[in-house]
């Protein structure tokens, strides 16, 4: 009987491991790190490439900007955020998610409420180390108002889990909380819009590190003007808080070979957060 048993036990195990095998295979990734190695590795060999291209809708090349009223001031808080302040920190905040949301409201700032389902609010564990900011919701997200959670969110799950967090553990949002027509990024003024929000909200976190995904996310946290290509895979500052730039998961969906390359940027996230854990 106890040889029967550790039989099962035994092949519970191997089922167990070929499971978690599979899941990595999913990511990209076909080589599986132990602590001490992870200290010392900077690159992992290439992997076979697992997602299909995505079938997405059409992006139009040039949308021509909307008008908009002038933007009303901002509270101080705001106006701090966008500054340099002397020493590069957050500006304190006894702000909450929801006096936040309360003043957006049934947003009308900008046009694209007028096609919008849902307003999606950022998600998550509000006192999150680690934070994923994307550019604005798709048409899953603006029928399920919470962000990340069409093929790309499912994809950012299994990256979360990856580097060793469970979704609930951290903290998603998005710069421009409603969908613009058929996904095209956000224009500068509807970015503008709805920004300041999303920079009130990390000053009430303080995350530790924030991942911002895909070009438009990159540039609206982080002012600068480079491509995602010549910034991502290496730390650059926000007021005192790391931030990694990487690759959108609606891109590594487009384009898996970009998967060993987001792989590396995140383990570097990982990396960082585990030196810091108290």
């Amino acid at each position: 009987m106890e040889a029967q048993n550790d039989a099962d036990e035994l092949l519970s195990l191997v089922r167990e491991t070929t499971e978690f095998v599979k899941y990595f295979k999913e990511l990209g990734i076909d080589r599986i790190e132990t602590s001490d190695e992870a200290s010392s590795s900077q690159s992992l060999p290439p992997h076979p490439v697992i997602f299909e291209p995505d079938v997405t809708e059409p992006r139009p090349s040039s949308i021509p900007a909307a008008k908009f009223p002038p933007q009303p001031s901002q509270t101080p808080l705001v106006a701090s955020l966008f500054e340099v302040s002397t020493d590069n920190t957050l500006p304190p905040s006894t702000e909450t998610f929801e006096e936040i949301w309360a003043e957006i409201g049934n947003c009308t700032r900008c046009p694209l409420y007028e096609r919008r389902t849902n307003i999606v609010h950022t998600d998550g564990n509000r006192k999150a180390r680690l934070m994923f900011v994307g550019e604005a919701p798709g048409a899953d997200e603006d029928a399920q108002a919470r962000p990340f959670v069409g093929r790309a969110g499912q994809l950012l799950t299994k990256i979360i889990e990856a580097i060793g967090f469970k979704r609930e553990e951290v903290l998603i949002g998005n710069v421009n909380r409603c969908r613009p027509p058929g996904n095209r990024p956000p224009t500068p003024e509807e970015a503008a819009m709805c920004k300041p929000f999303l920079l009130r909200e990390i000053a009430a976190v303080r995350p530790e590190v924030i991942v911002v995904l895909g070009n438009t996310a990159m540039r609206n946290l982080l002012d600068i003007k480079q491509g995602i290509t010549k910034v991502r895979g290496e730390f650059q500052n926000y007021h005192g808080v790391k931030v990694m730039p990487t690759f959108h998961p609606a891109y590594l969906l487009r384009d898996p070979s970009k998967k060993k390359e987001t792989w590396e940027d995140l383990k570097k996230v990982r990396d960082f957060l585990d030196s810091t854990r108290k």
